[in-house]
């Protein structure tokens, strides 16, 4: 069965074509540029890019032809703050938050009764909504102007950023966002109005009479299952929580068969319980630990977690995978991971098997099965 996924990649974008056992680079674009994070719009077959060109700032463009060629979109921009309003200072280093785009961190296709709507997250944490395939965008003022915001912090950035947005296909007016560090929202009316959801998670970096507060959380990665949208997963700073009520209360997974500390977590398209993550040592070194790189799986909602190695370096590996660097496919078998020091893993079998893709690419940002 032929497969497509597209990497961003520190040193360009790249589509891998499966045919059989064997994947294969089938097109590149912007080589030598940093390409931040990709999005396949499965509405109507266009792809999104974006990038990071430092001093020169972030750009979005968009391909309608599967990266033979592209177009420049326009970027989330933040309008000038009121100088007459407080200061809006990040809470830790008490350094003004910039009101410029640093990063984008998400981007997600709208409804699929919703042709152009897209949702883009950046550092800092801020919300944008595109009606028009990216040519313009607006900030989302409600969560932006929402006094909780105020206490978001940066966790392995300098400020608070938005890194994950999960629509729910039975309602599009549902959205669900991921902060480091500000926890988990949720919409039920489009952006108008934010409930912060955060029940039963917990911040052990913080004082004890803060560890509960849900604006505060370091919610590393938040995904949906598609087929079943009030279950919800994240990789948290501290580990590993999960919700079947869309947010509303969240359960600790405590079976650590490796360590629940990671960035990345995929969850099954059609089976809630189950869901993979990439464990690594916490908190500044960052790495397989004792150099052994694996992926955890669980079947039954976390109860349990399984170590899968087979396939993947068993000493002196030292692959961190970013936020959106495990990527699940529709038929809920294929998997793919990349690395921080470009490595690329496939499996076929949910898992239990994993094969090299290449050993070669640049560091990974990004993973997404098109």
């Amino acid at each position: 069965m032929a497969q497509n996924v597209v990497l961003s990649t520190r040193k360009g974008l790249f589509i891998l074509q499966r045919s059989g056992a064997d994947w294969k680079v089938a097109q590149s674009a912007f080589l030598g540029d940093n390409v931040t994070l990709a999005l396949p719009d499965r509405r109507d077959g266009s792809l999104y890019a974006a990038l990071n060109h430092g001093h020169f700032g972030v750009k979005l463009h968009r391909s309608d032809d599967m990266g033979k060629t592209w177009a420049a979109c326009m970027t989330p921009a933040y309008p000038e703050p009121d100088p007459n309003a407080e200061p809006d200072l990040d809470p830790m280093r008490k350094t003004p938050i910039p009101y410029s785009t640093q990063l984008i961190w998400a981007l997600e296709a709208g409804g699929a009764n919703q042709p152009g709507v897209l949702w883009a997250g950046t550092v800092p944490g801020g919300l944008f909504r595109s009606g028009d395939r990216g040519m313009t965008w607006e900030l989302n003022r409600p969560l932006w102007d929402d006094p909780r915001r105020r206490q978001w912090f940066g966790g392995g950035m300098d400020f608070a950023g938005l890194h994950s947005i999960c629509v729910d296909p039975r309602d599009a007016n549902n959205v669900a966002i991921g902060v480091s560090c500000g926890g988990v929202w949720v919409t039920q009316d489009g952006g108008q109005s934010w409930e912060c959801r955060g029940e039963g998670m917990t911040a052990a970096y913080l004082p004890p009479e803060q560890a509960g507060n849900p604006a505060i959380q370091d919610a590393h990665r938040l995904v949906q299952c598609p087929a079943n949208p009030d279950a919800l997963w994240v990789q948290h700073h501290n580990g590993i929580f999960r919700s079947t009520d869309r947010g509303r209360r969240w359960t600790e997974v405590k079976d650590g068969a490796v360590s629940t500390f990671g960035f990345g977590v995929a969850v099954h398209p059609v089976d809630p319980a189950t869901a993979w993550f990439v464990p690594a040592k916490k908190d500044e070194q960052r790495y397989p630990a004792d150099g052994r790189f694996c992926v955890t799986r669980t079947r039954d909602g976390g109860q349990t977690l399984q170590s899968l190695t087979r396939g993947l370096p068993q000493e002196h590996a030292y692959d961190l995978v970013y936020r959106h660097s495990l990527d699940v496919a529709d038929d809920g078998s294929s998997l793919m991971v990349g690395s921080t020091t470009g490595n690329v893993w496939a499996s076929s079998d949910g898992g239990e098997n994993w094969q090299c893709v290449s050993s070669t690419l640049p560091p990974i940002s990004a993973v997404r099965f098109i």
